[in-house]
């Protein structure tokens, strides 16, 4: 089994580093075009299904890369990004940050010591959930021969990545930073078990605006 894991295009929330989460947002035009360059740069790579965030922003990226190909597209909302709760909205970095904003800005710089919203989500039920997607795929025989794609969000994509890297911890969640929109990690599935095999693909030629919390 070959995995595709991809983040969506941008949106004009990611522009106005406006925290998203659950809220639905689509992809903008600019998200749009980073789609339709990943979609080329993938065009001659076999996939026979693909799973998706039925957040719009995830499932409208899947759609633009699988274009005209006939295959299935399942929703799945253990890949939907974190849920961010009352933060949700708020702008967290640039000339327009809510002043309030630093304890949501402790998801990125202090990830161990972020507290969720009670209408939030925690890392570890991020971690939960999206573990519980990834065990259940990889362990699917009938999916044993298949390559997948994959379309969801940068925290969800990082704690798959994470999981896969046997590092399920709040304290290291981000080893880098937020994953690129469009970037692709490639996943080889061999008796059931995930490796990485290139992490953080970009199809496109521009250099692409990064996500910067503050």
């Amino acid at each position: 089994m070959m995995l595709y894991i991809v983040r969506h295009g941008e949106t004009d929330w990611n522009r106005l580093r406006r925290v998203q989460g659950h809220t639905d947002i689509p992809l903008n035009d600019y998200g749009r075009h980073l789609a339709r360059e990943t979609a080329e740069g993938m065009k001659d790579i076999q996939i026979d299904l693909a799973y998706t965030s039925p957040l719009r922003r995830a499932e409208e990226t899947a759609e633009i890369i699988l274009g005209s190909r006939e295959i299935p597209l399942f929703r799945d909302d253990r890949l939907k990004e974190i849920g961010f709760g009352s933060y949700e909205g708020m702008i967290c970095g640039g000339a327009e940050q809510d002043p309030k904003s630093e304890a949501f800005n402790r998801f990125f710089t202090d990830t161990a010591n972020y507290i969720s919203p009670e209408d939030g989500e925690t890392v570890l039920q991020l971690y939960e959930r999206t573990g519980g997607f990834l065990k259940e795929l990889c362990e699917r025989e009938d999916l044993a021969e298949k390559n997948i794609l994959i379309s969801t969000h940068g925290a969800a994509m990082t704690a798959i990545l994470n999981r896969i890297k046997g590092k399920v911890t709040t304290a290291g969640f981000w080893p880098e930073e937020v994953p690129p929109n469009c970037s692709v990690t490639i996943v080889k599935v061999e008796d059931k078990k995930p490796e990485i095999v290139k992490e953080g693909v970009i199809f496109y030629k521009e250099k692409v605006r990064k996500w910067k919390a503050v």
